[in-house]
């Protein structure tokens, strides 16, 4: 459904997009042995703020904003839920410091992800807070994590995810195979908490936006097969497309790189109409008359809508529902006998339920934020062994050509935070090349990351808000052996 790496906090810049709402993030933290604030008016409120948001006692944040930052009193709650999700935050490098302006680089403890905070305060009287803005960046050369042997990183995963799930800021399932051979697979926490059940690897998981790699494939199935051309307007395909203009400009790689600004499905409408979106012609009908938000191909932004359209086009060239394509042609020839996406009021065994903070009144089941059914852009359900199974018939040729599997994981699209190929994102980290795709929604969390020089899949799902699934999928491959 969303673009599942993102945290609940705002950072300027920050992976794929997705759709849980975002807050400011407004708070690091106290200072490690090495790293001291100055003192001074800006380093002495940062010091205090930070402080104050680290214990995770709202009654003394509040405080603490009441006198230095009055304005953000509101948010207080928020920031709170922030706390708790992030475990809080270490100061790693003063980057810049004056009497009223400091800049900090710093680190989630619950994470890798790492950040730039800038607070600026009042140069006389009591120096209250007068800007904050943080950003999210790729994590510096001098901190660079160190490549760990397979049993270290076995052993580091184990522990993470124990101190994780202990925490409860984790319950799902992770798997990590080298060269086709699972290494690691344990499942935590509960599948549905009311009737204590406990999460196990075949549990079924809420996939957001993981679906639409299924999408990009049978997409490049049908181009491979000379159905579909790449750089044809989807309007070719989908004559009666109530919107001609903007059928008649975008294209069909467009669509695949988010990048023919036909927007997206969430929000008022979305939330009108939830129940009444059964099938992928009912969301053309409700959207299909609007235009484009930019001109095709000038700039990258996530478009579920998009998908939704690829979705459409899969069932006229093919001429079968799209649930049926990706069962005959990618879910069966990949052996994966736990992914569908049947609608939410039919039960499905070993399905998970999902559980978001998102209303907060503390973990609730998700079910009042789901679609009717899952669509190409995603909300489809799968298992941590499934998606193992897709990689590796991905990998070996078993879905596609060689050529056209290089044609859908090849990043082609700069989206600020690594490069987008078609329903693929392509990514390096800590000097690693990995592709796949994360999801994110209320109540649900995953990412499936690929890395084909070392060997490794990495596959976590959670029936938790992000970023429970992907910190531990960036955690291990932050950690990966070279080779």
């Amino acid at each position: 459904m969303t673009n599942e790496t993102q945290r609940d906090y705002q950072y300027l810049t920050i992976r794929r997009i997705s759709a849980v709402a975002t807050v400011l993030l407004f708070l690091v933290a106290a200072c490690n042995a090495q790293t001291k604030y100055p003192d001074t008016p800006a380093g002495n409120q940062a010091k205090g703020l930070l402080d104050a948001f680290n214990t995770g006692d709202g009654a003394k944040y509040k405080e603490f904003l009441s006198k230095n930052y009055p304005e953000r009193v509101q948010n207080a709650d928020r920031d709170m839920g922030l706390r708790e999700m992030t475990g809080g935050f270490e100061l790693k490098q003063i980057e810049e410091s004056t009497p009223t302006k400091i800049v900090l680089l710093v680190q989630e403890r619950a994470s890798d992800q790492m950040a730039r905070l800038t607070v600026e305060v009042q140069a006389e009287g009591q120096h209250q807070i007068t800007n904050f803005n943080a950003r999210a960046v790729p994590r510096p050369a001098n901190f660079a994590l160190p490549h760990l042997s397979e049993g270290e990183l076995i052993t580091a995963v184990r522990t993470k995810l124990d101190e994780e799930a202990k925490a409860d800021r984790f319950s799902g399932a992770a798997l990590l195979a080298k060269n086709g051979k699972q290494v690691f697979a344990q499942a935590y926490g509960f599948a549905d908490r009311e009737k204590k059940i406990s999460n196990q690897l075949k549990t079924r998981f809420r996939l957001g936006s993981m679906n639409k790699m299924f999408t990009a494939v049978a997409t490049l199935q049908l181009v491979q097969a000379g159905k579909l051309d790449l750089k044809t307007p989807f309007g070719k395909y989908l004559p009666d497309y109530p919107n001609q203009d903007l059928a008649s400009k975008v294209t069909i790689e467009q669509l695949l790189t988010h990048t023919g600004g036909t927007g997206d499905i969430f929000g008022p409408e979305f939330a009108s109409h939830r129940l009444e979106l059964k099938s992928l012609q009912d969301y053309v009908n409700l959207y299909g008359k609007r235009g484009g938000e930019f001109d095709p191909g000038s700039q990258w932004r996530y478009s579920n809508y998009g998908f939704l359209l690829l979705g459409v086009l899969i069932e006229k060239v093919s001429g079968q529902s799209y649930y049926d394509y990706v069962r005959d042609h990618i879910f069966k020839p990949a052996g994966m006998t736990g992914t569908a996406s049947e609608p939410e009021d039919q039960a499905v065994s070993d399905r998970s339920v999902g559980y978001t903070k998102a209303g907060g009144n503390g973990l609730q089941p998700n079910t009042d934020t789901l679609p009717f059914r899952g669509t190409s852009a995603g909300g489809g359900y799968s298992t941590v062994e499934d998606l193992f199974r897709f990689a590796t018939a991905l990998q070996t040729h078993k879905l596609l050509d060689a050529q056209h599997t290089e044609l859908l994981t090849t990043g082609k699209v700069d989206t600020g935070r690594g490069k987008y190929a078609f329903g693929i994102q392509d990514d390096v980290f800590n000097g690693t090349r990995c592709f796949g795709h994360g999801g994110g929604a209320p109540g649900m969390n995953g990412d499936l990351k690929i890395c084909p020089g070392p060997g490794y899949v990495i596959v976590v799902l959670a029936n938790m808000d992000p970023p429970a699934a992907s910190r531990i999928a960036d955690f291990v491959t932050n950690r990966l052996p070279t080779k």
